[in-house]
């Protein structure tokens, strides 16, 4: 017999970065053993860091797995007649103990051909900021390849850059071409397309403890780029017990969840929901099930789950397709 589907919870997969930190421990209560743990990925399907069920009786499964044994129910129907059996989305917490390299995702269907891949539209949640923390986005003004490859071969590209100073709960959209830095200071929850690929533009000139630089991908990043000025920082209502929406593209929707006590919550089964805890704790209760979860938790709500119970005092990101 199937085991029945309940609220998921996934072993977190940690990363060691150049940039990274410990705020992950010290603010999202990841299980971090490094000083420079940059990243911690939620949940994904990125070939070589599958997610693994860490709650209940699936506990140990990837998320593979369940997948390809359950996609209706996992996935949604919609989700599953648009994506097949991949799980479309990854989500991760960054720590940005130094500035991150200033880099661009290409689009789909240039990560296809040269990847064999999804793009990469991606947006920034900030949980935390340190005093005067900046952000890179875009273009200070409209730009061209020329003006952009002098500045980078004289080492000046950041001062064509737009740089925005961010605070708790600010959010930015980052669409595909979108020449971006996620600056000192910083912990953000990201959601974004399931891909791995990044074109590397400049790295402030860093070097590794073997005395080493990264890897840069100027070439592949000049037709991904988009030199347009942009707009990147989006505005949202925080009313309570409402699914505020933050963000609502082709890929997924994003919407700001401030709980307060409890909330009746009803889905179609067309698509997955992802709750990521941001300030606070909550439970879910569903169908005798029930499970407490606290700041920097990330749980995947199965499709098939279409009515269940949000009770607590919680900031939480609520993400799925529509």
């Amino acid at each position: 017999m199937e085991p029945k589907m309940y609220p998921l919870q996934f072993e977190p997969i940690l990363k060691e970065r150049i940039w990274g930190g410990e705020k992950l421990k010290t603010i999202l209560n990841k299980p971090i053993t490094s000083k420079i743990t940059g990243e911690s990925w939620e949940l994904s399907t990125v070939e070589g860091d599958v997610s693994v069920v860490a709650n209940g009786e699936l506990k140990g499964k990837s998320l593979m797995e369940l997948i390809d044994e359950s996609p209706n129910e996992i996935l949604g129907t919609e989700v599953y007649n648009r994506f097949g059996k991949q799980f479309p989305l990854l989500f991760k917490y960054l720590d940005a103990r130094e500035d991150l390299s200033i880099q661009v995702h290409p689009n789909d269907k240039l990560a296809k051909e040269r990847h064999n891949s999804f793009g990469k539209t991606e947006m920034w949640y900030v949980t935390q900021a340190d005093a005067d923390a900046r952000i890179i986005v875009g273009f200070k003004e409209d730009s061209s390849k020329e003006e952009y490859l002098k500045h980078l071969n004289d080492k000046t590209l950041v001062s064509i850059l737009d740089t925005v100073k961010a605070k708790p709960g600010d959010v930015f959209f980052l669409e595909t071409g979108t020449v971006h830095a996620i600056g000192a200071g910083l912990v953000v929850a990201e959601i974004q397309q399931t891909s791995d690929i990044t074109y590397r533009l400049y790295d402030f000139d860093r070097k590794d403890a073997q005395g080493n630089t990264r890897e840069l991908h100027v070439d592949l990043a000049l037709d991904a780029i988009n030199y347009n000025k942009v707009n990147t920082q989006k505005k949202y209502e925080t009313k309570t017990n409402t699914s505020n929406v933050v963000v609502d593209c082709p890929y997924f929707t994003t919407n700001f969840l401030p709980l307060e006590n409890k909330l009746e919550v009803s889905k179609s089964g067309a698509s997955f929901t992802v709750y990521m805890c941001i300030e606070g704790s909550f439970e879910i209760e569903y169908n005798g099930f029930k499970q407490t979860y606290i700041k920097g938790d990330t749980i995947l709500v199965p499709a098939e789950i279409n009515a269940f119970i949000l009770s607590g005092n919680a900031s939480i990101l609520e993400i799925y397709i529509s």
